[in-house]
């Protein structure tokens, strides 16, 4: 991968754009519009009555007074999902092909300076938990790696897609930042979509947040969504990581990133994602570690709690904003609250997750060395089949796969039916 060290923004790009709805974005922090005065319940009342939404609107709907009109704000959400998503609700799995990182970033479970035990899947390996994820029933993945250009550089993630694409007929990654020709590579060898959190879009706090390494470089990781759609990626899943700073500043600004990314990419398929810090575990002093890799040897990074009512206003805003995006949930969230948000705007979630290398195709001998070597803490540890059971139970359907034939078109047509509308095939009494 070429060094970002000394990458100037591009003039297409997100980049020049920031200035622009910073503003707007502040506003939206401190809950005042531009004469001054505080957003009102009557103004947000106003904005869900219409039938399109501007970025004024957006940010208006991300005001501490829209925290008071949520139920007002679910329906809009549950409406728009319903009119563009129905009741299918896809699932996949993360797959995690390395965890070296070169990267000092002082909330992550992957810091390069934590003690942990650190792998790289070998080919064999990678096969290995393809196997065994694929044997689920999932026919979506999401291959990621940590930020370490040496061991798992572009052409390692290639390798290691091609591998995957010859089990799922979706592969996605979650990588580092890569170059137009280095998205265009893995895009070749199988791979159809990428997931790129920005963090925080406040280049200060991001400074402050990314103390060394490549992904210190706030400039070229903003533009990998550009440079991933520009090689051909067919998806675009962005956001921010909640708790950074101000979560309603951060969800605006990949509201705008999204959106302005769509305009210049129309043919996209553009989802958002926002994870959410978790709280510290109550048990440990302020000091000490606690058993949320996110607070592993962090002993002067405190998150800005976002509360469930807060989350909830995020993801119904986005929704109310862009109704055709999709909205994806993570297993940091608990069981209960995953359940719930469905109604209000999420159309995929991850189910059957570990976050350990290896875990997958190794999921009965795996130590405490390897357990302690997760990115982050599962709150929602329902199988594959749970999932499915479960959002069957509450009227939805799950979808394994979005289109009838694979890359190759090596499947035979009643397979990938069945993988298409989610298994059913499989079940007692079917045709």
């Amino acid at each position: 991968m070429n060094s970002s060290s000394s990458y100037a923004p591009r003039s297409d790009g997100f980049y020049p754009h920031l200035d622009a709805y910073a503003p707007m974005g502040n506003l939206v922090v401190r809950n005042l519009d531009a004469a001054m005065q505080p957003a009102t319940r009557e103004e947000v009342c106003r904005v869900l009555r219409k039938t399109r939404l501007d970025e004024r609107d957006f940010a208006l709907l991300l005001s501490p007074a829209a925290g008071e009109e949520l139920e007002a704000m679910a329906q809009r959400a549950n409406a728009e999902t319903l009119r563009h998503f129905g009741k299918a609700r896809q699932l996949f799995a993360p797959l995690y092909l390395g965890n070296y990182c070169t990267n000092r970033c002082v909330y992550c479970g992957f810091h390069a300076d934590q003690a942990i035990a650190r792998r790289v899947l070998s080919p064999q390996a990678i096969e290995a938990e393809a196997k065994a994820l694929a044997a689920t029933g999932l026919r979506r993945v999401l291959a990621l790696t940590g930020d370490d250009s040496k061991r798992t550089g572009a052409a390692y993630i290639a390798e290691g897609v091609a591998i995957l694409a010859r089990h799922f007929p979706s592969v996605g990654i979650e990588v580092q930042a890569l170059t137009t020709e280095e998205y265009a590579l893995v895009t070749r060898s199988g791979a159809d979509s990428m997931t790129m959190f920005q963090e925080t879009y406040d280049p200060e706090l991001y400074a402050r947040l990314h103390l060394a390494g490549p992904k210190r470089d706030f400039a070229f990781r903003l533009d990998a969504p550009h440079r991933a759609a520009e090689a051909g990626m067919r998806g675009i899943t962005m956001g921010a990581l909640l708790g950074l700073g101000d979560w309603r500043f951060d969800v605006f600004m990949a509201g705008m990133h999204g959106q302005w990314l769509q305009r210049f990419f129309p043919q996209l398929e553009l989802a958002f994602s926002l994870p959410r810090i978790r709280p510290r575990s109550g048990n440990e002093s302020k000091n000490d570690v606690g058993t949320d890799p996110l607070n592993r040897g962090h002993r002067f990074f405190e998150p800005h709690i976002v509360t469930d009512r807060e989350y909830v206003q995020a993801l119904t805003a986005l929704r109310c904003f862009m109704p055709h995006a999709g909205l994806t949930l993570s297993t940091r969230e608990r069981a209960f609250l995953r359940d719930r948000l469905l109604d209000l705007g999420v159309t995929k979630v991850s189910a059957g997750v570990c976050t350990a290398v290896g875990g997958y195709a190794e999921s009965g001998s795996v130590t405490d060395t390897v357990q302690d070597a997760v990115q982050f803490v599962i709150d929602d540890q329902r199988s594959v089949a749970r999932m499915a059971a479960d959002l069957e139970a509450l009227g939805y359907q799950p979808v394994f796969a979005d289109w009838l034939l694979p890359k190759g078109g090596d499947m035979p047509l009643t397979e990938a039916l069945r993988c298409s509308l989610g298994g059913i095939a499989d079940r007692p009494g079917a045709a």
